[in-house]
C-alpha cells in the first residue's frame, strides 16, 4: 500500500531557513549562502521521507517566500513597476515582489484560505506578457532525482492560481481572470514537457479552489484547462490535489470528470463529508489519496479509526488504488516533536508534528497492507486514551461559566456614538488622532533580555529593569514624534498570542515549535491541550508602569479570544466555539482589571478573526456569530468612557463588514494600504460605520519609507469615504518585525501628514 505527503515544512526544525533569508536580506552574506541552506533543508527533506517509506515525495514545496510567488515567477507575471527586463527571475526581482524595496511597495498579502499561512496575491490583467521565467519546478526535481529520489513535482493547478489573483491596478474590477486561462497553459506545458524530459513520472496539481463555492463558469474552468492539458500531460501519472474542506457535489463530479487525470486527493479530516460522494460515485481504475492524517493539527492521529476509514475506502477504490495521505501540506504544523525537551511526557505523548505525521501516513500504509505495527498501535491507542481521561484536560468551573453565557448578547448598554462622546470629553484628543497598533521594534538586545531571563542567567530585578528601560525608551520616542494615543512597544512579548497563553491554564508550549505565517516571520502556536482559565493579571503589571511615564493615554494591549483560538493549536475533542467562550471570560477579568488600573484605552486585537471564517458561505453566520459575540463579552462590562479599540490585519474584510459593525469596538483599526485600499470601497458603497475607524496608512511589512505627501494622499482617499470626527490614523499593523530607521521616518512622516490635514480642514471651514 502507498504513502504520500501533500508538501512539508520549509524552514527547518530550528528555523534555519529563516535566518539564512533575513542574513541576506541584512546584506551579511551571500546568495549562494543562501541557496547552500536550501539545498541542504531540501535534501533533509527528500531523505527523511524516503527514509519513512514515503513513495510519493512531493518536490517543489520548498520556497525562499511563498509558493503561489514562485507561480508567479514561473509565468513571468511581474508587475511592470519592479522593472523586470525578462530572463530567468533572480533574488532581486522575487524578493521585491514579496518585501517592495526602497522605490516601490511589495505585492499584496492575504490569507492562504482560512490558515495563518500568508501568500502573495499575484496581479494579473489583459496585458500581461506570459514567459516561462522560473526553472524552479524543474531544477528542484533534477535535484531530488542526483540524490536517488524520485519526486513528484507540485504546481499551483491553473485554474486555483487564477481565481486567487486579482486585478492589476488600473485594470477594470470585473476583468475576468479566467480569461487568461489560454494565454498561462502554454507557459504550464512548457514546464510539463520539461518535467518528463527529465523523467519524472507523476505531477501533483494543487487545486484547493475546488473546495470554495464556485459557479458553474469556474467549474467549467477546471474542464476547459485539463482538457486543454491532456495530451502534453499524455505519459504522466497525474494527481489533483485539493484541500481545507468537503467538496460540493458539483465540485467532486467535476474533479473525477478532468480529462488525463490518474488520481484525486482530498482532505478528510476537513472533508469528512466527502467520503459520501467517494462511496456513491468514484471512477473505476482512478487512485484516491486519502487524506486522513491532519496536515494543520499537532495531535497524533486515531491510527484505529484512520485504518477503518481507510478500509471502509479499501473496498470501494480497490486495494491497488488507495494510497494514505496528509490531509494538506505539512506546512501548517510544527516540524518535529524530537526537538522538543521541555514538553512533559503526557502532552508529548498526545501529539504529532510532521516528522511523526509521515510515520503514521506510512503505518498506516503497511497496516492496510497487512504489515500492522502492532506496538506502534497500541501506543497509539494508550496515548488516545490517557487524553480523553486526563484529569488536566477538565476544569468544571470553567465549563459551568462558559455555559452560563448562553442567552445574553453581551452588549455594552449605551450605543457607540453616545460612548464615544464620553470618551473624548476624557480623552481630549484632536481631529485624525494618531496611534500605532502594538509592537515596536525588538532589538536583539531586546531579545537577549528575554532569551536570558527565560533561561534563568539573569534576575527577575535586571530583567523588569531592562523592560522598563525599553518602555521608556519607547513612550519618549512616541512623545518626541508627537503621537496621541501612546503603546508601550511590548517589549516582553515575544509573541502576541505565546504571550497570553503562557499565562492561562489549558495552554501547553513548545521550544521549537515553529510554524511559517510568511516569507521569514515564524510564528510558535500555543497548544490548547484543556478547559481555559486566567489564574491571574497578564498585563496590568506593564501597562500601569508606561501610564506612570506619560500625561497621553496609553492603550492597554490585548489579543482577542478568536484570535488567540486562529494563532493556536486547537483541542479537537469540544467544538471550537466552546474553547473560544473560555478564552473570552479570561480576557473579560484581564479588561476590567486593566480598567481598575486606570487605563483608560484598551486594544482587544482580533486580527484573525476573518481567517476563522469557514470556506462555505453556508457556514459563515454560524462562525460570525459566536466569534462576535466572543469579543463583545471581553468588553461587555466596561464604562462608557473606557474606550474598546481593536485591530485586524491581512484578510479580505469587505464580505464581513457587517459583523465587524456588530463587534461594537469603539475605534477598530484595520489593514488598508497594502491591499490597494480595498476596504475603502465598502464605504464607497454606502455602507455607514459610526464608530472610530484607522484604515492603515503605510504598509510595515515592507522596510520602504513613504514619505508625507503619499501618506496624506492616503488620508484624503479615506476622508472622501469616512467622516472626520471617527477617522484615525495609524500604520497597517505592528511594527515589530521592522527596524528603527525605518519606523521613526515612517512614524515622523505619519505624524506630518495628519498635522497637515488638520490645518487644511481647519483652514477651509
Amino acid at each position: 500500500m502507498a504513502s504520500h505527503i501533500v508538501g512539508y515544512p520549509r524552514m527547518g526544525p530550528k528555523r534555519e531557513l529563516k535566518f539564512a533569508l533575513e542574513s541576506f536580506w541584512d546584506k551579511k552574506s551571500s546568495a549562494e549562502d543562501l541557496q547552500k541552506v536550501a539545498a541542504d533543508l531540501r535534501s533533509s527533506i527528500w531523505k527523511q521521507m524516503a527514509d519513512a517509506g514515503i513513495k510519493y515525495i512531493p518536490s517543489n514545496t520548498f520556497s525562499y517566500y511563498d509558493q503561489v510567488l514562485d507561480n508567479t515567477s514561473m509565468l513571468g507575471a511581474v508587475p511592470p513597476r519592479y522593472g523586470w527586463n525578462g530572463g530567468e527571475i533572480g533574488f532581486d526581482t522575487y524578493f521585491s515582489m514579496a518585501r517592495g524595496n526602497a522605490s516601490v511597495p511589495a505585492m499584496e498579502m492575504t490569507k492562504w484560505f482560512d490558515t495563518n499561512y500568508h501568500f502573495i496575491v499575484p496581479e494579473l490583467g489583459p496585458d500581461v506578457s506570459f514567459s516561462y521565467a522560473s526553472h524552479k519546478a524543474v531544477d528542484e526535481y533534477k535535484e531530488a532525482k542526483a540524490l536517488g529520489v524520485n519526486t513528484v513535482p507540485v504546481l499551483i493547478g491553473p485554474v486555483s492560481y487564477l481565481l486567487l489573483s486579482k486585478p492589476a491596478k488600473g485594470v477594470d474590477k470585473t476583468f475576468s481572470l479566467l480569461s487568461l486561462l489560454p494565454k498561462i497553459l502554454p507557459i504550464y506545458k512548457e514546464v510539463i514537457s520539461e518535467l518528463k524530459a527529465a523523467g519524472a513520472s507523476w505531477i501533483q496539481f494543487d487545486e484547493p479552489t475546488l473546495v470554495l463555492d464556485l459557479d458553474s463558469h469556474q467549474l467549467q474552468a477546471f474542464t476547459a484547462a485539463y482538457a486543454d492539458l491532456e495530451s502534453t500531460l499524455s505519459g504522466l501519472s497525474v494527481l489533483i490535489e485539493t484541500y481545507f474542506a468537503d467538496l460540493t457535489a458539483e465540485a467532486y463530479k467535476t474533479l473525477i470528470g478532468l480529462k488525463g487525470v490518474s488520481a484525486y486527493g482530498m482532505d478528510l479530516v476537513r472533508g469528512t463529508k466527502t467520503i459520501d460522494l467517494i462511496k456513491s460515485n468514484f471512477p473505476e481504475g482512478k487512485y484516491l489519496f486519502a487524506g486522513v492524517v491532519d496536515g494543520r493539527n499537532i495531535w497524533a492521529n486515531d491510527l484505529s479509526s484512520s485504518l477503518s476509514t481507510l478500509q471502509e475506502l479499501e473496498a470501494v477504490v480497490g486495494k491497488d488504488k488507495l494510497v494514505v495521505s496528509t490531509s494538506c501540506s505539512l506546512l501548517h504544523t510544527a516540524v518535529d516533536l524530537v526537538n522538543e525537551t521541555k514538553l512533559d511526557d503526557e502532552i508529548k505523548s498526545w501529539l504529532a508534528f510532521a516528522a511523526q505525521k509521515v510515520v503514521e501516513v506510512n503505518a498506516l500504509a503497511k497496516a492496510l497492507a497487512g504489515q500492522k505495527d502492532e506496538a506502534f498501535f497500541s501506543a497509539n491507542a494508550a496515548a488516545q486514551a490517557s487524553r480523553k481521561s486526563s484529569p488536566r484536560v477538565t476544569n468544571e468551573a470553567v465549563q459551568k461559566a462558559a455555559a452560563a453565557l448562553k442567552g445574553s448578547d453581551h452588549r455594552r448598554a449605551t450605543n457607540v456614538s453616545a460612548r464615544l462622546d464620553a470618551q473624548q470629553k476624557k480623552l481630549n484628543l484632536p481631529i485624525l488622532p494618531t496611534t500605532t497598533i502594538g509592537s515596536f521594534p525588538q532589538t536583539l538586545e531586546l531579545r537577549r533580555v528575554r532569551r536570558e531571563f527565560k533561561a534563568k542567567k539573569i534576575s527577575e530585578d535586571d530583567y523588569v529593569k531592562a523592560i522598563k528601560e525599553e518602555i521608556k525608551k519607547v513612550v519618549d520616542l512616541q512623545e518626541e514624534l508627537d503621537i496621541d494615543v501612546l503603546v508601550h512597544g511590548e517589549p516582553e512579548r515575544n509573541d502576541m498570542v505565546e504571550y497570553f497563553g503562557e499565562q492561562l491554564s489549558g495552554f501547553a508550549f513548545t521550544v521549537n515549535g515553529w510554524v511559517q505565517s510568511y516569507g521569514s516571520r515564524c510564528v510558535k502556536p500555543p497548544i490548547i491541550y484543556g478547559d481555559v482559565s486566567r489564574p491571574k493579571p497578564m498585563t496590568v503589571f506593564w501597562s500601569s508602569i508606561a501610564q506612570s511615564m506619560t500625561q497621553r493615554p496609553m492603550k492597554g494591549m490585548l489579543t482577542g479570544p478568536v484570535t488567540i483560538l486562529n494563532w493556536s493549536f486547537v483541542r479537537n475533542d469540544q467544538p471550537r466555539f466552546e474553547t473560544c467562550y473560555q478564552i473570552a471570560l479570561a480576557i473579560k477579568d484581564e479588561v476590567e482589571d486593566l480598567e481598575k488600573a486606570g487605563i483608560n484605552v484598551i486594544q482587544i486585537d482580533e486580527a484573525a478573526l476573518r481567517e476563522g471564517l469557514p470556506l462555505r458561505k453556508s457556514e459563515h453566520a454560524f462562525y460570525l456569530k459566536w466569534a462576535v459575540h466572543s469579543f463583545r463579552i471581553t468588553n461587555c462590562g466596561v464604562q462608557d468612557t473606557t474606550q474598546i479599540h481593536t485591530h485586524m490585519c491581512y484578510s479580505n474584510f469587505n464580505d464581513i463588514i457587517h459583523s465587524i459593525i456588530d463587534m461594537d469596538a469603539d475605534v477598530i483599526t484595520i489593514e488598508n494600504s497594502r491591499s490597494d485600499e480595498k476596504l475603502l470601497s465598502v464605504f464607497r458603497e454606502g455602507v455607514k460605520y459610526g464608530a472610530g475607524i484607522g484604515p492603515g496608512v503605510y504598509d510595515i511589512h515592507s522596510p520602504r519609507i513613504p514619505s508625507t505627501e503619499e501618506i496624506a494622499d492616503r488620508i484624503n482617499k479615506m476622508l472622501a469615504v469616512l467622516e472626520t470626527n471617527i477617522l484615525w490614523v495609524n500604520p497597517d499593523c505592528g511594527l515589530k518585525t521592522r527596524k528603527y530607521p525605518e519606523v521613526k521616518p515612517a512614524l515622523s512622516n505619519m505624524v506630518a501628514a495628519a498635522k497637515l490635514l488638520r490645518t487644511q480642514l481647519a483652514s477651509a471651514k
